[in-house]
């Protein structure tokens, strides 16, 4: 165990935070001209291809624009250090949404040096973080991920809900209904709101983090098409994203924030939306069991994948 300050990040941690980030990756890699993959050492790799490796945190520019997007307001960054030197990253959001998960904060980063593994670090993190939660009168503190049931078994964790991805074609459909492009970014917009398909973290998170115009100085990304729309059908209100695919452009991910149920018509109109921008098949998260409101050509994409919590 090594003597540990964990604290709110700062600007001038984004060189140590992408170091904790690229110390556990082994070999740099990218596909050649000839299609042939080779070795390259990381100063030779684009910043997007850094990015593929494991998201903005793996260059020092694109985690600069991260950081200081949750240093304004859309999330809370810390870090762990000894004797000076950052050795672990965390970052969480607050949200508010109905039960289970009410108000909470959920963690979706918590990240170790390589050199510190097994030293407590991400045990220091998630204290750290739970006491912010308390701070901020959170009832739960929430994550989730493949090791989440795993490795905090027995320390008061317990599962709160499952997720799954599933896909299904998008359809044209008879329904009244107006989409119009909404470019307001506020949070405060889904607060209290459920997120029916797309959460794979939380509903704040995944309302902040997918901004079109984030990653504009990011070529690769920039091209990337996102569509945001605010729907109204049936005389309810509801907001929608479609994310289209990097490696099918007739497919999107689609992510839906409402404040009432998910019924018929409104995706009836998601689908007719997505035919109309191009896209023949959607892809999402969903929450629990039934899903078959989607459809019946509803696919599963993998197993269920549990969302844990603790009581603050």
């Amino acid at each position: 165990m090594v003597e540990l300050i964990v604290r709110m990040a700062t600007l001038d941690d984004t060189a140590a935070i992408t170091a904790v980030h690229t110390s556990n990756i082994e070999r740099w890699q990218r596909m050649n001209e000839a299609g042939v993959v080779e070795d390259v050492p990381y100063e030779r790799l684009r910043i997007y291809e850094r990015w593929l490796y494991g998201g903005p945190w793996m260059s020092v520019e694109t985690c600069a624009v991260h950081l200081t997007h949750l240093l304004r307001g859309a999330g809370l960054p810390i870090v762990a250090e000894t004797a000076g030197r950052v050795v672990g990253h965390g970052e969480a959001y607050h949200g508010v949404e109905p039960e289970p998960f009410g108000s909470h904060l959920h963690v979706s980063v918590l990240y170790v040096h390589a050199d510190y593994a097994g030293q407590g670090v991400e045990q220091a993190l998630l204290a750290h973080l739970i006491a912010l939660g308390k701070e901020r009168g959170c009832a739960r503190l929430c994550l989730s991920g493949a090791d989440a049931g795993e490795f905090y078994s027995g320390e008061g964790w317990r599962r709160l809900a499952s997720r799954r991805r599933v896909s299904w074609p998008a359809r044209t459909g008879q329904v009244f209904y107006q989409a119009t492009p909404h470019p307001d970014d506020d949070p405060a917009q889904i607060r209290g709101w459920a997120m029916p398909l797309g959460r794979e973290q939380s509903a704040h998170y995944e309302w902040v983090t997918h901004w079109p115009t984030l990653w504009m100085a990011v070529p690769e990304l920039r091209e990337q098409r996102v569509e945001r729309f605010k729907f109204q059908v049936a005389g309810g209100t509801f907001f929608v994203m479609y994310i289209q695919s990097r490696y099918d452009p007739r497919w999107a991910t689609l992510y839906v924030w409402t404040g009432t149920p998910l019924i018929g018509p409104m995706m009836t109109a998601i689908n007719d939306k997505a035919h109309k921008l191009g896209f023949r098949r959607l892809e999402s998260t969903v929450i629990g069991e039934p899903y078959s409101f989607l459809g019946p050509e509803v696919e599963r994409l993998d197993e269920p994948r549990d969302i844990f919590s603790i009581e603050l």
